[in-house]
């Protein structure tokens, strides 16, 4: 295997406090993964965002249908297969065929090209694969033109008795890539096959909320193992579920919440003797594309907003209407990328970091969401991924990975909690 490129992109130098705790703990981290993930499942795939501000590392969104495949390292295309095999094992040992769900993103060529990668992936892990399509009107195979030449094929699904499928093929496992912010259609209901993953990951049940309430016990749980602070690794939210922002309704709720995790902020940067300005990011607590998001630096922004503004936070992705927001601690980001202001991105299949990439905004400031108009990727690569630090050589490229691969999985443990808490309300209300 190659090396991990020594990119001029990232932070340089020896690790910083946190990074060097993780290393000198490594091998007690890794342990304490281990027992974690006997008694946890972890999700099919997931992506996590990170944010590095020298005195803290902390992942700000977890994705559960991530879209960037095609943004990762070619080169370590079979750290991805060998996953997806392991994964594919536990659902369906004995599975050869899957059907890949993507999003209705027919002009999207680089979202076609994430769908392309996953579908290779799925083939070298030795499945047949085809792609169905929830695209509105398909009655017939459409073929897409990709930048690299090839083509994809999308064909209609068919749903026959508790079965999901397209033509002549009939799965033994559904991989979903489509994250339901338009709903749960009824053709995915009550499968025989394996959804993964399941319905209840996709936007119109899951909430960031829930999400980071899974991460606050699992950073608890995992500073105490280590003995540090869990700020360190954990950024503070509230979640305010009464606000109409076309109407100014619920304003001074979350203005109320917007000061007391500034005041938190502050009350920490003291503590550590941080000089940056506080801020909270405030967004959609269901969603993704980095729609319906806002950076606060003070209550009164939120009270009183302007028109252009309530039209940015009060609609997300299929048109979906923002009535529940997520207030998180904004995370500074203090590396860069041909200088422009940069966030690293983990991909992981199963349990294992498969590699990552750079978003990277030049348009942005280091307390500024990057998912964003005017974002490039940066290809990043985990050498010898998240498993194998080198303590005695502290510039050493994968120690940095090394703790990005740490945070990731503990967003993605924290993803498992998340979904079995959802399970189990959902069967609780159903029986």
């Amino acid at each position: 295997m190659s090396a991990v490129p020594r990119l001029t992109t990232a932070l340089s130098g020896p690790p910083l406090a946190l990074e060097s705790q993780l290393l000198a703990q490594s091998v007690n981290i890794e342990h304490w993964f281990r027992g974690q993930w006997q008694e946890h499942t972890p999700p099919f795939y997931g992506s996590v965002d990170l944010r590095n501000s020298h005195y803290k590392l902390a992942p700000v969104d977890t994705n559960l249908f991530p879209g960037g495949f095609n943004n990762l390292n070619p080169d370590f295309h079979a750290l991805c297969v060998q996953a997806a095999q392991t994964a594919i094992e536990k659902v369906c040992p004995d599975a050869r065929d899957a059907l890949l769900i993507p999003e209705n993103h027919t002009r999207n060529q680089f979202y076609l090209q994430n769908v392309a990668t996953i579908a290779r992936v799925l083939r070298h892990a030795g499945m047949n694969v085809r792609i169905g399509s929830l695209l509105p009107g398909l009655t017939q195979p459409l073929t897409v033109d990709l930048p690299d030449g090839k083509k994809l094929k999308l064909e209609p699904l068919k749903r026959v008795g508790n079965r999901v499928g397209v033509e002549g093929f009939d799965p033994c496992v559904v991989l979903l890539n489509n994250d339901l912010s338009a709903g749960i259609p009824d053709i995915l209901r009550n499968t025989e096959q394996p959804l993964f993953p399941p319905l209840h990951a996709g936007w119109a049940v899951r909430r960031k909320s829930n999400h980071f309430a899974a991460y606050d016990d699992v950073a608890k749980a995992f500073a105490q193992m280590l003995g540090i602070d869990p700020w360190l690794i954990n950024p503070y939210f509230e979640t305010c579920g009464k606000i109409n922002f076309q109407t100014h309704e619920g304003e001074e709720c979350l203005a109320g919440y917007v000061s007391e995790i500034l005041n938190d902020i502050r009350a920490k940067y003291k503590e550590y003797g941080v000089s940056d300005e506080p801020f909270v990011i405030v967004k959609a607590d269901a969603g993704t594309y980095g729609m319906g998001i806002m950076t606060v630096k003070d209550a009164s922004e939120v009270v009183g907003l302007n028109r252009k503004q309530r039209n940015k936070m009060a609609v997300v992705k299929e048109g979906l209407e923002v009535h529940e927001v997520l207030v998180q601690e904004g995370v500074h980001t203090y590396e860069t990328v041909r200088d422009a202001v940069a966030e690293p991105v983990v991909y992981m299949i199963d349990r294992f970091v498969v590699g990552g990439f750079y978003r990277l905004n030049a348009q942005r400031g280091t307390d500024q969401n990057l998912n964003a108009p005017g974002m490039q990727f940066e290809p990043l690569a985990f050498a010898e991924p998240c498993s194998s630090p080198n303590p005695d050589d502290p510039d050493c490229a994968p120690n940095r990975f090394y703790a990005y691969g740490v945070i990731a999985r503990l967003a993605l443990l924290a993803a498992s909690l998340e979904l079995e808490r959802t399970e189990s309300l959902l069967d609780a209300a159903a029986a």
